[in-house]
């Protein structure tokens, strides 16, 4: 590839046993980062961290199985199911060892796939993350707060989805709602079944099963999730280091609100920890 399109962004398609799933990825050295989005978006959210990241790595950012332009199954949805989307796409694209990033229901995700193949991934970056133990199984139990409406023949749910986040995202923003909307509109897409996945999923049983090294990401001004940076902390009990870093002003839509700070405290602690090119 010619040195100035070493972060140039490309797009495929993996055959799978799951289907086709659809990615995006930059760069072409160091161990790969896979990217997981959060419900109910696509590849589109890491839009801007792509060619960021691709300076020192290999990036794949994909839509994950249920999602976007990726195959869908049939029926209720698991944190079960999206990760094994994200280690078959990495089958498909011969990569033995990685390392991941998730942002909210990526994050969530990202702890089953290092869980699930503890030998494969070499380091792991949560942002946003929320514990989806007991009591937020609990809290949950209803059905989502964000992403659920009836569609009706007026067109009332994009407006009732777009009031829904709109308090959570940065002022004088309306782009990044826009982006939501339009991933959320995407063919086979249950905008709400994403987050019913995460409250069904039993996080305190396989969290201490993550062996890598981890980055916590911490959007301060995100109230979903930053209360339970301190807890997955002491949850990871089984990772070989734990970090916590603190993204001042960092909403829901971190990952393009704020793509340069994300970057670089992803690629510092991925650069201080995968110095092998495998």
């Amino acid at each position: 590839m010619p040195k100035d399109d070493a972060t140039a962004v490309r797009h495929g398609y993996a055959d799978t046993p799951l289907g086709q799933l659809h990615y995006a990825e930059a760069g072409s050295d160091g161990v790969p980062l896979i990217c997981l989005h959060q419900t109910p978006r696509s590849c589109d959210e890491f839009a801007e961290l792509l060619p960021l990241i691709a300076s020192s790595r290999r990036v794949i950012a994909m839509d994950m199985y249920g999602f976007g332009q990726s195959a869908k199954p049939s029926g209720p949805q698991s944190i079960e199911q999206y990760a094994s989307g994200a280690l078959y796409l990495a089958d498909a694209l011969g990569l033995d060892h990685f390392s991941v990033l998730g942002h909210h229901t990526g994050a969530v995700v990202a702890v089953e796939l290092a869980a699930a193949a503890a030998g494969r991934v070499d380091a792991l970056v949560l942002s946003s993350p929320s514990f989806t133990g007991p009591e937020y199984r609990a809290r949950h139990k209803d059905g989502p707060s964000v992403d659920a409406a009836e569609r009706d023949d007026d067109g009332g749910h994009l407006i009732t989805w777009w009031n829904q986040r709109a308090p959570y995202y940065p002022a004088h923003r309306p782009d990044l709602l826009d982006r939501f909307v339009r991933d959320a509109l995407a063919p086979g897409v249950d905008p709400a079944e994403g987050h019913n996945a995460c409250a069904r999923y039993v996080m305190e049983d396989r969290i201490a099963s993550v062996t890598a090294p981890v980055l916590i990401l911490g959007g301060d001004a995100d109230p979903f999730s930053f209360p339970d940076v301190e807890v997955m902390r002491r949850a990871l009990v089984g990772a070989s280091a734990v970090e916590i870093v603190v993204v001042e002003g960092g909403t829901i839509p971190m990952m393009e609100q704020l793509p340069v700070e994300v970057a670089g405290a992803v690629v510092e602690f991925l650069n201080a920890r995968t110095t092998v090119d495998r």
